[in-house]
């Protein structure tokens, strides 16, 4: 998203990243993608995070944060987040490095 769009915030692997500083852990990264405030005050998980990050970024793509954020279309995005990562190993890039199991971690 950064090559794309201007305003995305600031993208750091969780195996870089202070997680003490930003009060995560490995397990919630494990598992979703994460959002951190810039003062580290709010965290938002998984589908809610790439809503927050689409309305960070500018441009058109902050209308889809938007609509994502819509109690009516957040239940189901959160669905499509969840089979998204479950299968994030066999799209495009995907390697089975990037497999979680499920069953145990969510």
């Amino acid at each position: 998203m950064q090559k794309h769009f201007r305003r995305v915030p600031h993208i750091v692997a969780w195996q870089n990243a202070d997680l003490v500083q930003l009060g995560l852990t490995a397990e919630q990264c494990r598992t979703a993608l994460q959002w951190v405030s810039a003062d580290s005050s709010r965290v938002q998980s998984a589908h809610k995070a790439v809503a927050r990050v689409c309305k960070d970024a500018g441009s058109w793509i902050t209308v889809a944060g938007y609509a994502l954020s819509l109690p009516v279309v957040s239940p189901m995005a959160g669905v499509v987040y969840r089979w998204v990562a479950r299968n994030r190993q066999k799209m495009p890039g995907g390697t089975a490095a990037c497999a979680i199991d499920f069953e145990k971690k969510i």
